[in-house]
């Protein structure tokens, strides 16, 4: 990114500067508020990051003249730093506008979070403005086929943000994933992706065919073990009209049609019968196929991708499984190991599911315990990332609080309480019950009440981004003396 970086303390923004220069990010620097103004309105910058305390214009001056521009010249996020006895300003900076704000002393960790969600942003604004672009352009004048190429762009965006956010810390899945994305440069080469139920094999191949880009080529998949043997045929070749009872007027396109020009994920591809496996296999030695009823030979375009969560080598062992079927998909053979065998990635799985699933439902968990880190990583985790999924979103659906304990998590099958939700009391009494005193440990020396009272309140105005009302609901207080105690922090 080119970033902006506003203090009017040398040391500081040089620190800062150089620390994010090796990020691997352009730095600008700008010692008061209307240099800044002056570059940019002469730059290109995707991101804003100003001292809000500054002579002259300050970095709430800087906001409000990007916020009030004739034209959008300047489309830039903004992130403002203010210390502890600014939460007002804050509050105010947010409200004008902010994408976000740091509390001084600068926490190096908060920063480079901050970064990396500007950075996100900014991709998806650029992202949306090429799409929204290439569609104004096309719209009016499209054919059908080319309004169904631009439904493909919809959708091959909504695919890639599914992907967007992939955890790979440990380094057999880094390695792993390096090897995909050598794979999705040549589409001719057929892929067989082992893993255990649950371990993200159909990311793994979205990841493939994708390679985190907006591709336009359509991912087509099937769930070889969902479709009886009778009807997967017609659904894997499509049929000729008339082939059979039933058969639509027109006839109907199979999976290997629409798959053409894309890639084609064949999920369970050990469950398919020995008889299906024969022409499955015929198929891919000549890359043509027929159309159920039909005469016309097509060619087949498509990168092929398969999967099973089957022992293969048993499989062939025992003859449930063509031999010369496997040699012919496992161009490539991929293995995702399972979750218990890579730990480095459950906390960095878990968090990222925890932030998901509070955005989602609305909830105000910011952290884990490290109990509840404890409880995660001695897991064995049988359905492996599924389950860890699931356990996050069951966790913070059911229960409340800031802080996700080991309590709210339940693990196993065969762990009490596990298919019982807790009861309307229960919920209702979760938050208080989460800051109980029996919990809390007083010290035995001088306990600065004013001083832990501000904290707390600082805490809540940055899980609810500054908003004074949720802030107020979130403390079970009034609106009117959250505002009491910001004006007496203020003053402090």
């Amino acid at each position: 990114m080119n970033i902006l970086l506003v203090d009017d303390e040398d040391d500081s923004r040089t620190y800062m500067a150089n620390f994010i220069r090796e990020m691997g990010h352009q730095v600008t620097e700008a010692e008061n508020g209307r240099q800044a103004w002056e570059l940019l309105s002469d730059g290109d910058f995707q991101l804003l990051l100003s001292d809000i305390k500054m002579p002259g214009w300050s970095g709430l001056r800087l906001l409000q003249e990007i916020n009030h521009q004739p034209s959008p010249r300047i489309n830039c996020d903004v992130i403002l730093f203010t210390a502890y006895s600014q939460v007002q300003t804050a509050v105010e900076a947010l409200r004008l506008g902010a994408y976000d704000y740091l509390l001084k002393p600068i926490n190096i960790k908060e920063l480079v979070a901050s970064l990396e969600r500007v950075e996100e942003h900014q991709n998806l604004k650029r992202q949306n403005q090429v799409l929204t672009d290439h569609f104004q352009e096309t719209l009016e004048s499209a054919t059908q086929d080319t309004r169904r190429e631009l439904e493909q762009w919809k959708k091959a965006y909504t695919s890639v943000q599914g992907i967007s956010d992939l955890i790979v810390v440990s380094p057999s899945m880094q390695k792993l994933y390096a090897q995909a994305h050598m794979l999705h440069n040549d589409p001719s080469i057929h892929i067989l992706i082992e893993g255990e139920t649950g371990s993200g094999k159909e990311i793994l191949a979205r990841y493939i065919h994708f390679a985190g880009k907006a591709v336009t080529a359509p991912f087509i998949d099937i769930n070889c073990a969902a479709i009886p043997a009778a009807m997967f045929e017609s659904e894997l070749f499509g049929y000729e009209p008339g082939t059979f009872t039933g058969a639509l007027p027109k006839g109907q396109k199979g999976k290997l049609d629409l798959a053409q020009g894309g890639s084609l994920f064949m999920d369970e591809i050990t469950e398919l019968p020995r008889e299906l496996q024969a022409k499955l296999l015929r198929v891919f030695q000549e890359k043509e196929f027929y159309r159920m009823g039909g005469l016309k030979k097509y060619q087949l375009e498509a990168r092929i991708i398969c999967a099973t969560n089957e022992n293969i080598m048993e499989l062939l062992e025992n003859g449930s499984f063509r031999r010369d079927l496997f040699y012919r998909l496992s161009t490539a053979l991929l293995h995702i190991p399972p979750l218990r065998e890579r730990r480095e990635d459950i906390i960095p799985l878990a968090k990222s599911f925890m932030a998901r699933f509070v955005k989602e439902k609305g909830k105000s968990f910011y952290g884990i315990s490290s109990a509840a880190e404890e409880k995660l990583l001695k897991y064995d985790w049988p359905g492996n990332v599924r389950e860890l999924r699931n356990s996050l979103e069951r966790a913070v659906l059911m229960y409340d609080g800031s802080i996700l304990k080991s309590k709210h998590l339940l693990l196993g099958l065969n762990q009490p309480g596990f298919n019982q939700l807790p009861s309307v009391q229960e919920s209702a009494d979760q938050v208080s019950r989460s800051v109980s005193l029996y919990e809390f440990e007083l010290p035995e020396q001088r306990f600065p009440l004013n001083s832990f009272i501000n904290d707390i309140i600082t805490r809540a105005l940055e899980l609810n981004n500054g908003n004074i009302t949720k802030t107020a609901r979130y403390l079970d207080i009034s609106r009117r003396s959250l505002a009491y105690h910001l004006r007496k922090m203020e003053a402090e």
